[in-house]
């Protein structure tokens, strides 16, 4: 479960990142800056785009394992002779 939350935690600091990236393209009219910020957006986007993904792999490949998921047999009730 810590995994899942550590993938988590690193989209959303992608996210942010882009979304840094793009607040600072709306300010910035200098192409000399304009394209080092598109490019480090572009990168972001693609960070974002493969932490997701494994992210995905993870998750099927616990669900899989039935580690960390739900699992209806613990949940039952033994019952008593």
């Amino acid at each position: 479960m810590i995994l899942l939350f550590c993938w988590s935690f690193l989209i959303a600091i992608e996210e942010k990142a882009r979304t840094t990236y793009d607040n600072l393209l709306r300010l910035v009219d200098d192409p000399d800056v304009r394209d080092p910020l598109k490019f480090l957006r572009a990168r972001e986007i693609v960070h974002f785009q493969r932490f997701g993904e494994s992210l995905r792999k993870v998750q099927d490949e616990l669900n899989s394992k039935n580690f960390y998921a739900f699992n209806p047999a613990f949940d039952r009730k033994k019952k008593r002779k």
